[in-house]
């Protein structure tokens, strides 16, 4: 019998050999609905049926039970899982469960399931057409087991929240009787809400075990332990966890397949939500609007925002499995058509899906979808794993994740993710892993469609790839946006996340290596499609790769009355390409370079006759030529030189390519130079015009030499690099299942070409796309009919999107051609709902009537009283105006104004449209597209039309549109505007950078990225991430993250930029070539770094800490801030206020602010220490400032004990009921404000003795010295002195903050009654005598300045000190060896936690100061003072000992000689504000008077005079600006029009130059060979604050031993000075004196130990 899929008898089954498959090849694979055809008639060899039993009775008996009763019924008892290696083996293969679920296709399973899952209480999963993974009914199991003995459990998670803030959660748990989880206790259709509640009872008594204020600062820690039996017995899950939910949490999960009890991520998000409305399906019912928490734990804003964004998301893909059901089902039938309907469904759903994830947002404003990162994590901490071996509730377990992976055919799970995702899938409930099976192994949908080879269907595919897992798509959403929140969450010291995907390596931050681990996951989905990926995926953002379809320019045509066509719509054709699009999206465009500027290049280097000459290509072409062979689904093409002048980047000339041709030419050409001599990049010109005024006045020797003709014309590729596309709008909006053409309007950008090149002559040039795609009118590229395909692609911006609600007023605000994406928007929303949509508003402003585009299609509109159009021109009193009444544009004479008058003229509707629902007004969606100009006008608009209608002040107004920006309501699409920017301001030194932080009212927020400033402060707001990305970044060179995130790609973030640029960054200083300069510069500024960020990253929970807002109704003084975390229904919240304060408290003191007071300082003072003993005069006692003692000192004194004593009093009332809590409530409110406050206070100093340090590097170097060694010894002296004021205000902090107490009984509502509580604690503890008693605390020492020889430390105790902290630094554990291992580290916290980032910046400057030691071991020794108490006996035998040595390592009298080092300099800088106490300390230094550098002449002299005098003037500079602007008769091809316009051009010489070869010889070329005549340039990177680790003293005559010649050297090292004898400074001779008596020991530094 023939199988009815493959079609033919005895044929091969078109599951192939699929795992699991049978060894007969007439046997379909095990699993196969069809399998029994093609069995020779034996049906218990088909289904696994036992010989002797009756076939047909074990079918139907089988069909009556779910898969768990099945295959689960006999689970190993907890003794045989305890003796198991490899508990993923408890669950059943995949294959089986396929076969037990009626087998492929995945229809099959998903109709078992609904057929089973309602008798059965869905034990197997929810699965069934309508709603997807999800439940058909989310009240159906709660319901049952409210009405079950469960509902105990039940009603204790309804009141968990205000049992966690009254910290009553353990006698809460213990109280409960015990109810068995047993079939005739439970019933079935009440077993998902038994799991969900018992499995969150289960995890909030064991996070309230661990974190009950012991964790932190303690004093006398006690642990809580109820008087009940535990459940011990039921597995290492349930150790410690009461019994009254261990059992039934244990009998539960057996019955649900769960062999170990497991809390889920679908457990707490999708399973925990009730619906609010049941008949809101449009467009899925799981929508974070018509959605509530059920049982939230915490009860906080934060916990319910993120737990409904989660089962939003998963909701989102509702209707994903029967769409990809039904595709499963039509390559079965080989149904093209029905699968291409499907596949476009399925992408469409996956489009959608990236929106869910926006309603977790980060900006404070955003209201009740608020998400701050410091708090995210929580949820890490609840939610770990019971025990090392249970799978972690991580975000993996999302079935869309493994569900898509399946479809997708994903082969490779190598990286970390990957692995986890495989084993979370064992753990996924029967019928999920049932259906994954089934589409993974049977019928895959991307191989027939490859078989296929149908256009349709491989676009469309290649569109599901992309909206999944591309860097648009779903996967790269959600990688930015876990990458803003672990990096806010990391920075304030938690990274605890379940799936262990933010664990840090040796030189990655959690936040990058989680990104890092992302990306290789999406490298491992693209593989199988695009080949192995040689790049980052956030580096294909805004290139090539993001354009994979190919097309052709149909029409260009008018939209307005403009003669000249600056506005025209193109309309390009999209026929086999299989692309679809909504409103909103946009069209990446790779644009050609028009035939004229190819035709200038390839004349000036004599490429006439080698326009198909194939290239050999660097790798950034060779990336794109495979790229142009994947588009075209064949091999990878030859691309020549037409192909490279046509797709390179040839026009505007940027600097970088300025000085490439600058370096080809040997810096012989004056044209290059005059370009290198401006003032503002990039240039308004092309690499043509360079070239062809370059040709006129170099050398033709050299040009020849630079120009190669002879080789493999490899020096193309290096010169032009691959140009990157365009994003347009998309202009219309199609019901067409597949559109056959697409529209763009394009605004042609129009320039006059630069006078360096056109003179005193305007010569008006267009944009290299705009110019492609709206070339001019009479231009020759408009004539000549091009055969070449243009790479397109479609990108959707998340911000700028329809609202899914279709009664939602939208406003439409534009400037000229940013009228584009909106006449897409109009016709969706009055195409697609039937006019049923909601209001519609258009505010369009314009230049003049010839410039209104899309007149009469929006007049059709106004007229059917579907649109309301309102209109301002800039430059025509001819004005137009919207009638209501007659619903027309009638005409009147009227002023020009802009857009942001009309904006004022309709403040009242505008205001209520900009206006939340809750704050009266409209809650309307409001759209701006233009240049930034039109943002600015637009917003200037808005802001005077809500304060003219609504609010008081203009601060008002801007909270109001900030909140309308933070509820995504709010978007932007903001297109580049070529302008160039000037790089002759002055530049912005770091220690300014750093000082605008941003963190205090009223001051402004900087960023750093890529050399370039830009005060971000009236952005953060608007930012679509959050306000915290970017203040986390505030002060910093944020360049890296800004790269991560892929906004250097980005144009509409680099057009924003331009806004907010202040200026350049201030490069690093020129040090002379003296490396210890440079790599203590390096050093600082890695601290100053790290100072901004403990600022910056403290406010985040400061802020928060410090309470609730004044105008929160409460009117209580003692709770400032932005959120009231203090209290809940009017009681304490110990759950989330008091903790919260506790564990930031803790964690600042127990790490004694480790990031900044830890081993980054030590390493500091170290090689500052080293280099102040190494300079100094032979012999000379070096005192120095005892830095690292003062900070030992605090950190033990009196102060810090009682700072500790009162943190650990706060721990006190985490860890107890809130009956004590309640006599200090308003003295624990006191104590954390007057904290945080001091914490502030120090960070700040802390931060502006960094800078001070910083601006001393600049100082120094603007002064004259006699040489490196005086410079070098005056800032070191100076900077040791920065380090001793820090550590001062360390111990003053203490101090200040000594004097503060918790119980403060005058602040409290009852003070009498506080006080007599506070006496009865006292008295039954027997503390009331110890306290009554007045605590005196120590006087600080005085300031003694570093000159007073009786003060100080000299070197022996500086090394003491920094090799006492090398070994008591905490030694790396080992990794766990399985993978839930490494969850449950993950989830534990360590006695004392400190901020990830501090112990990421902690061991690697132990390390760095490890390996320093390592490298300078004999200037150490050298350094070392001879013990006083040595008798002359001791020192005999040890010099006698350590001449044997010396001589058995041969190498007596060799003094080690020191390594090179090379730096890379930069101009030198002016002298900064504090150069005036260096200039003391210099001229102190050793009695020498110093001279000041005259910066003003020194800089003018190394200006570059104007070349022009200089310059070769020739005729033809204009030649080419005539050729463009009056071509000749169009020829008939653009190779044609090429060798014409060449022929009016400058043209290289033929002297010299070889016969083409063929296209065929020039494929063998010669790979590799240099540019000729390019100069190398010099090893440019700075040497980083490691390579002083290899730097060997210098006070011996060795110092300069690399300098001399090698008979020099030799005789150098032969007699070079001998130690002295009277010194003797040997590490040997100090360690002998250590193991002596009497007075020796008095040397050693007395060690104190903590008090915590």
């Amino acid at each position: 019998m023939s199988c009815p899929v493959s079609g033919m008898a005895g044929g091969q089954c078109p599951a192939g050999s699929a795992t699991g498959s049978r060894s007969s090849s007439r046997m379909g694979p095990r699993g196969c609905t069809f399998s029994g055809y093609t069995q020779p008639g034996d049906i218990h060899a088909a289904f696994d049926i036992p010989r002797g039993v009756d076939a047909e009775e074990w079918l139907r008996m089988r069909e009556r039970k779910s898969i768990n009763e099945v295959l689960y019924a006999n689970i190993p008892s907890v003794q045989e899982i305890s003796g198991m290696k490899n508990i993923d083996a408890l669950n059943i293969a995949e294959q089986d469960l396929l076969a037990v679920a009626l087998g492929a296709p995945a229809r099959q399973v998903m109709i078992r399931a609904e057929e089973i899952g309602p008798r059965t209480g869905w034990k197997d999963g929810y699965l069934s057409v309508e709603h997807g993974f999800c439940p058909p009914d989310y009240n159906e199991s709660p319901g049952a087991l409210a009405h079950s003995p469960g509902r105990i459990w039940s009603d204790l998670c309804e009141r968990m929240p205000g049992c966690v803030a009254r910290g009553r959660v353990r006698e809460s748990v213990a109280a409960l009787p015990v109810v068995e989880g047993t079939p005739d206790v439970i019933p079935d259709k009440a077993l998902w809400a038994a799991v969900v509640a018992l499995g969150m009872l289960c995890s909030i008594y064991r996070y309230e075990d661990k974190n009950d204020g012991n964790e932190g600062v303690t004093v006398n820690p006690t642990k809580y332990r109820p008087n009940v039996e535990m459940g011990d017995d039921l597995g290492e899950e349930l150790v410690g966890i009461p019994r009254s939910i261990a059992l039934p949490y244990w009998q539960v999960s057996r019955r649900l397949g769960r062999s170990i009890p497991h809390l889920t991520f679908f457990d707490q998000s999708s399973f925990n939500m009730k619906i609010k409305d049941p008949n809101s399906t449009y467009p899925y019912v799981g929508r974070f609007d018509n959605m509530e928490m059920r049982w939230p734990v915490f009860g906080e804003r934060t916990e319910i925002a993120f737990q409904k964004g989660c089962a939003d998301t998963s909701a989102s893909f509702q209707h994903g499995p029967d769409a990809i059901a039904a595709c499963q089902e039509h390559v079965m039938n080989r149904n093209v058509e029905g699968l291409l309907r499907e596949m476009i469904r399925l992408k469409e759903i996956l489009e959608r899906m990236p929106n869910a994830f926006h309603t977790i947002n980060t900006n404070p404003n955003s209201g009740e979808n608020y998400v701050p990162g410091h708090q995210w994590v929580r949820w890490g901490k609840f939610s770990a794993p019971l025990s090392k071996r249970c799978p972690a509730s991580s975000g993996l377990q999302f079935p869309p994740f493994l569900v898509m992976d399946a479809f997708l055919g994903r082969k490779k799970y190598d990286s970390f993710l990957g692995k986890e995702g495989l084993h979370l899938r064992a753990w996924l409930p029967s019928n999920l892993r049932a259906f994954i099976a089934a589409i993974e192994y049977h019928y895959r949908i991307p191989e027939f469609v490859k078989q296929s080879g149908d256009p349709r269907l491989m676009g469309v595919l290649d569109g599901i790839i992309e909206a999944y897992t591309g860097e648009r798509g779903f996967m790269g959403t959600h990688r930015y946006k876990v990458f803003g929140i672990l990096e806010i969450a990391s920075k304030t010291g938690r990274t605890e996340t379940n799936g262990l995907s933010g664990a840090p390596d040796a030189n990655a931050k959690p936040w990058e290596e989680t990104h890092r681990q992302f990306s290789e996951a999406m490298k491992e989905r693209l593989e199988p499609f695009r080949g192995e990926i040689a790049v980052e995926p956030h580096e294909m953002r805004g290139t090539f790769e993001e354009c994979r379809y190919k097309s052709r320019v149909l029409s260009r045509s008018y939209v307005d009355n403009d003669p000249n066509r600056s506005i025209a719509m193109v309309t390009l054709d999209l026929h086999n390409t299989g692309i679809t699009w909504q409103p909103g999206d946009r069209l990446a465009v790779m644009p050609l370079n028009s035939w004229a500027e190819c035709a200038k290049v390839a004349a000036a280097l004599g490429l006439g006759d080698y326009l198909d000459y194939r290239i050999n290509l660097n790798k950034q072409w060779k990336r794109f030529a495979q790229h142009m062979g994947q588009v075209s689904h064949s091999s990878t093409p030859h691309l020549t030189v037409k192909d490279i002048l046509r797709r390179g980047h040839l026009a505007p000339i940027t600097k970088e390519l300025a000085l490439k041709i600058h370096d080809m030419l040997r810096a012989s050409s004056n044209t290059v130079l005059q370009v290198l001599a401006t003032t503002e990049w990039p240039i308004r010109a092309s690499l043509g015009d360079l070239l062809q005024g370059a040709l006129t006045d170099t050398n033709p020797h050299i040009w020849d030499r630079a120009f190669d003709l002879s080789g493999d014309l490899s020096w193309l590729c290096d010169m032009i690099p691959v140009e990157v596309p365009r994003t347009y709008s998309i202009s219309n909006y199609s019901q067409e299942l597949l559109p056959s053409t697409i529209d763009l309007t394009i605004s042609r950008a129009e320039h006059n070409l630069c006078a360096t090149f056109a003179g005193d002559e305007k010569i008006p040039c267009a944009g290299v796309s705009s110019g492609f795609l709206n070339p001019f009118v009479s231009s020759s590229d408009e004539m000549i009919e091009s055969d070449e395909d243009i790479l397109i692609g479609v990108s959707r911006p998340l911000n700028f999107q329809l609202p899914t609600d279709r009664a939602a007023p939208c406003a439409y605000f534009a400037g000229g051609s940013g009228i584009a994406p909106f006449r897409s928007f109009w016709q969706a929303r009055l195409a697609s709902h039937n006019n049923a949509a909601g209001r519609d508003l258009l505010y369009l402003g314009v230049q003049s009537r010839e410039r209104f585009c899309y007149e009469e299609e929006l007049r059709d509109y106004v007229e059917a009283g579907l649109l309301e159009v309102h209109l301002a021109f800039s430059r025509d009193s001819r004005g137009l105006v919207y009638d209501r009444r007659t619903q027309d544009l009638v005409e009147k004479e009227m002023p020009p104004r802009y857009i942001d008058a009309l904006i004022v003229e309709q403040s009242a509707t505008i205001s209520e449209l900009v206006m939340s629902k809750k704050q009266g007004g409209l809650g309307g969606y409001l759209y701006v597209c233009g240049s930034v100009a039109v943002f600015d006008s637009v917003m200037s608009g808005i802001r005077k039309a809500i304060y003219n209608h609504c609010s008081a002040t203009m601060e008002s107004a801007d909270t109001i549109i900030n909140k309308a920006f933070a509820e995504r309501r709010f978007m932007l699409d903001v297109f580049m505007t070529p302008k160039p920017m000037p790089c002759n301001l002055p530049t912005i030194p770091l220690s300014q950078l750093a000082r605008h932080t941003g963190h205090r009212p009223d001051s402004r927020m900087w960023i750093g990225v890529h050399g370039s400033v830009y005060d971000v402060t009236d952005f953060s707001p608007m930012h679509p991430g959050g306000t915290f990305i970017i203040k986390s970044n505030a002060g910093v060179d944020c360049s890296k993250s800004f790269d991560n995130l892929a906004h250097t790609n980005n144009p509409e973030v680099s057009s924003l930029l331009t806004k907010y640029f202040v200026g350049q960054l201030t490069p690093k200083p020129d040090f002379h070539g003296t490396p210890e300069l440079s790599n203590l510069y390096d050093l600082w500024a890695a601290y100053l770094r790290t100072t901004v960020e403990t600022l910056v990253a403290h406010q985040f929970e400061m802020y928060e800490i410090m309470g609730a807002s004044d105008n929160d109704g409460t009117g209580d003084k003692y709770l400032r801030g932005s959120e009231n975390v203090w209290s809940r229904e009017h009681l304490v919240n110990i759950g989330l206020g008091v903790r919260m304060f506790y564990d930031y408290q803790s964690r600042l003191l127990q790490g004694g602010f480790s990031a900044l007071f830890g081993p980054k300082l030590q390493e500091l003072v170290l090689k500052l220490s080293f280099t102040l003993a190494d300079t100094a005069s032979s012999g000379a006692d070096m005192r120095m400032p005892d830095v690292l003692g003062i900070i030992a000192r605090a950190k033990t004194s009196p102060a810090a004990v009682l700072t500790s004593q009162e943190v650990a009093l706060v721990g006190q009332f985490v860890g107890e009921s809130s009956s004590n809590v309640r006599f200090a409530e308003r003295g624990i409110f006191n104590y954390a404000a007057k904290s945080v406050e001091l914490d502030i206070e120090l960070l700040e100093d802390i931060r502006e003795e960094a800078c001070h340090g910083m601006d001393a590097f600049d100082s120094v170097m603007a002064m004259e010295a006699e040489d490196d060694d005086q410079r070098l010894m005056v800032l070191a002296t100076f900077l040791m002195q920065t380090l001793e004021r820090m550590a001062k205000r360390l111990e003053i902090f203490y101090a200040k903050l000594s004097q503060h107490k918790v119980y403060n009984p005058e602040l409290e509502a009852n003070p009498a009654r506080s006080r007599w509580n506070l006496v009865r604690r006292q008295i039954r503890d027997g503390s009331f005598f110890i306290l009554t008693q007045e605590t005196i605390l120590g006087a600080a020492p005085a300031y003694v300045s570093a000159k007073n020889q009786k003060t100080g430390v000299d070197f022996d105790s500086v090394m003491s000190r920094i090799q006492a902290s090398i070994r008591g630094a905490p030694q790396a554990r080992p990794a766990p060896q399985t993978l839930n291992a490494m969850h449950l580290a993950r989830a534990s916290t360590p006695p004392q936690e400190t901020n990830v980032m501090a112990t990421h910046e902690n061991n690697t400057a132990v390390r760095a100061m490890s390996t320093f030691i390592d490298a300078n071991m004999r200037s150490i020794r050298r350094l070392s003072k001879l013990p006083a108490s040595l008798t002359f006996e001791q020192i005999q035998a040890a010099v006698g000992q350590q001449q044997l040595d010396n001589i058995a390592r041969g190498r007596l009298g060799r003094p080690p000689t020191p390594p090179s080092s090379t730096t890379r300099t930069s101009p030198p800088l002016s002298a900064l504000s504090r150069a005036t106490s260096l200039e003391r300390m210099m001229a102190a230094h050793k009695g020498r008077p110093l001279h000041t550098r005259n910066m003003t002449s020194s800089s003018s002299s190394t200006r570059g005079h104007s070349p022009s005098s200089h310059m070769m003037h020739s005729g033809s500079f204009g030649m080419p600006g005539h050729a463009i602007r009056s071509p000749p008769t169009p020829p008939l091809d653009g190779m044609t029009a090429m060798n014409a316009m060449m022929g009016k051009l400058n043209v290289r010489s033929s002297r010299g130059r070889s016969v083409p070869p063929s296209p065929a010889m020039s494929a063998g070329s010669i790979h590799g060979t240099a540019s000729p005549g390019g100069v190398s340039s010099p090893s440019g990177a700075g040497m980083g604050a490691g390579s002083l680790q290899t730097r060997v003293g210098r006070s011996m005559s060795v110092r300069s031993v690399s300098q001399y010649p090698q008979h020099q050297q030799h005789s150098s090292q032969t007699h070079g000075p001998r130690l002295s004898t009277t010194s003797l400074r040997t590490f040997r001779l100090g360690s002998l004196s250590a193991g002596g008596g009497g007075s020796v020991g008095e040397r050693i530094p007395v060690k104190v130990a903590p008090t915590f």
